[in-house]
């Protein structure tokens, strides 16, 4: 596969054009100058050829149109930097960087959720590192679209690293949100993108190319270096019938691959998957059966907040079928208002009732839509299914509609919740109302027939489907040579007659628990994970200050270890082991409380092994008096 510092041959080369602004007559120049902006449309852009080192402008003559010219061989580290920080070997928390000299931009900046191992965790962000000890080259971070694995972490980020964020209308509606909710020390700019047009930061142009999500506003972004250009596809599949919107602009992908691509970097989630991704227009067939099947029931349908489409068709059927509408769950209402707001939504009047409002309708003529499809605890429809919520209670004859799939290590807690709901009289459909935002094989296909790139990078997925799609990369013609699979941390350094990794970045995901970010560590995990297992006894007894004779205890506390009232006999034996430790280390005159606590532990853990085959965290304090 890969070889560390393997240089590959090149094959025909071809000069790329870059695009800047016209630099005045008799400047001399020692690099191009771009601006940091939103460049026109296309077909009303100058090209500028870079200008060498201390030469003039007004020395160069005019470049011949039609005659390419032989670029020069790009050595090994002086290419393009492609530095993936998440995204890679899992499901989420994608984010990547792109640098040549002295530019860095980053593409999306997305959180993930904490794994079972990860307890009391609320959610993982990125490591950024390597881009607060470069902040001075990061020109901006150029988002794909809305969905929390690829916005989550910016307002983090943004705290520690404050530039432009540029990205589509809806995409950055929802940003705005998330910043709002966040105390930013600085004003964050922002710029909205509209599909075609392109952003110069730095040493690059991005191109925002039109694609079609599972949420609106979907975008790929061509990504213009002054080695070659890659083609970052983000999430996307091909929906010739799209709720909303237009299809995936396959004629710019077309285009790109005639001009000659160096690499491209597509989503890997569904290349397992043979064939095609249903069109998103399906589920609403599948809502309207729904309906219509269950007219003397309430219906609630749990989603994700951020797919957008699948609210306007839940909305539809409701609108058909005569039903009002009741949003609720904190992310769904703030995502549906903002949706709304910029026009992605089209809710008929008067068709939007409050939760407090329920009581003045029959159940069958109410649908509501609420968050917790992946059986999040804290989420709407968890909440309902343990009775925990306020102002919904599950009926007997309710109709509970998942429309999603559980994402890999979520299944568990889905299952729970669907017993749950079970168990109280309600119907629950998880089938039929859900298809993939993301592009299955014949898909991937044709992009790469598309866009017929040198190098095939594949992002966003677990390993398992990094290999699958380098595996179709090959089938596509992709010289197996050429196929790179990274990790998270990963340097490659890329240009057209080389890829090579030259190095690896910090790039360990940072938990969030509550206000704190970064403060709990392995350290912390390990000794939360050993008392979930084992449990806790703390050991208190009180010496004094000169003499170390014993004036109070031992006492001893058990949390997670014994029920104490069942088991007094077993804490007393164990208060007598403690008792003799502590008068083997008075008896020699220890004095050194470091020892003492050690010998006590020693002595306590192995007799609690001996008699219970427990091994619990003990902590003995030692308290001082005059």
């Amino acid at each position: 596969m890969r070889k560390e510092g393997r240089t590959l041959k090149r094959g025909t080369e071809k000069q790329t054009d870059v695009f800047a602004e016209e630099a005045p007559a008799k400047k001399t120049l020692k690099r191009a100058i771009w601006k940091d902006d939103v460049m026109p449309e296309a077909g009303e852009k100058r090209q500028v050829r870079r200008v060498k080192r201390n030469e003039s402008v007004e020395d160069k003559k005019p470049r011949t149109r039609g005659v390419a010219k032989k670029k020069e061989k790009v050595e090994i580290g002086q290419g393009l930097k492609i530095i993936p920080l998440g995204g890679l070997e899992q499901i989420g928390m994608n984010i990547t960087a792109f640098e040549y000299e002295d530019s860095i931009i980053v593409v999306d900046c997305g959180l993930s959720f904490p794994g079972d191992d990860m307890l009391g965790i609320d959610l993982v962000i990125p490591d950024v590192t390597y881009l607060k000890e470069n902040a001075d080259k990061v020109k901006g971070f150029v988002i794909t679209h809305g969905h929390e694995d690829h916005i989550g972490a910016l307002p983090y980020v943004l705290k520690e690293i404050n530039v432009p964020v540029y990205a589509t209308k809806l995409t950055m509606g929802l940003i705005e949100n998330k910043l709002k909710e966040f105390a930013m020390p600085k004003p964050v700019k922002r710029k909205v993108v509209k599909y075609g047009q392109s952003i110069n930061l730095g040493c690059f142009r991005v191109e925002f190319i039109r694609t079609n999500h599972s949420i609106s506003d979907a975008a790929a972004l061509a990504i213009f270096s002054p080695v070659g250009t890659v083609v970052h596809t983000g999430d996307f599949k091909v929906d010739f019938t799209p709720v909303s919107g237009e299809t995936i602009d396959l004629e710019r992908f077309g285009e790109l691959g005639k001009k000659g691509v160096l690499a491209l970097m597509a989503d890997s989630t569904n290349v397992q998957k043979p064939g095609y991704t249903m069109s998103e227009q399906t589920v609403g067939k599948a809502f309207d059966t729904i309906f219509a099947e269950n007219d003397k029931r309430r219906i609630i349908v749990a989603t994700f907040a951020s797919n957008v489409d699948r609210v306007q068709q839940i909305i539809n059927s409701a609108e058909k079928y005569g039903r009002k509408v009741v949003v609720e769950g904190r992310s769904m209402v703030n995502v549906i208002s903002t949706a709304t707001e910029l026009g992605y939504l089209d809710v008929p009047k008067n068709i939007m009732i409050e939760m407090e409002q329920m009581q003045n309708y029959p159940p069958e003529k109410l649908v509501l839509i609420t968050t917790g499809s992946q059986g999040e605890a804290m989420a709407a429809l968890s909440r309902m299914a343990a009775n925990l919520h306020r102002k919904v209670t599950i009926m007997p004859g309710d109709t509970v509609i998942f429309s999603s799939r559980p994402i890999p290590g979520n299944e568990k807690s889905v299952s729970k919740v669907i017993n749950e709901l079970a168990e109280k009289g309600a119907k629950v459909i998880v089938q039929d109302t859900h298809v993939s935002g993301h592009a299955s094989q014949e898909e991937m296909k044709l992009m790469y027939s598309l866009v017929k790139p040198k190098y095939a990078i594949p992002v966003h997925g677990e390993y398992q489907h990094l290999k699958s799609h380098a595996e179709l990369a090959q089938e596509m013609g992709i010289p197996k040579e050429n196929t790179i699979i990274l990790s998270s941390g990963d340097v490659l350094d890329i240009s057209e007659d080389h890829a090579a990794l030259i190095g690896k970045v910090q790039a360990q995901g940072i938990m969030v628990d509550g206000l704190g970010v970064g403060d709990v560590g392995n350290i912390v995990l390990r000794d939360r994970q050993y008392l979930s297992e084992n449990g806790l006894i703390i050991i208190v007894l009180t010496l004094e200050k000169y003499t170390n004779q014993l004036l109070a205890g031992p006492d001893i506390v058990s949390r997670g270890f014994v029920y104490v009232r069942e088991s007094e006999y077993l804490m007393e034996e164990a208060r007598d082991v403690v008792y003799s430790a502590l008068e083997r280390c008075l008896d020699v005159h220890m004095t050194d409380w470091t020892k003492i606590k050690a010998e006590i532990k020693d002595s306590l853990s192995d007799f609690l092994w001996k008699k219970m085959k427990r091994n619990p965290m003990i902590l003995p304090i030692i308290m001082e008096v005059e």
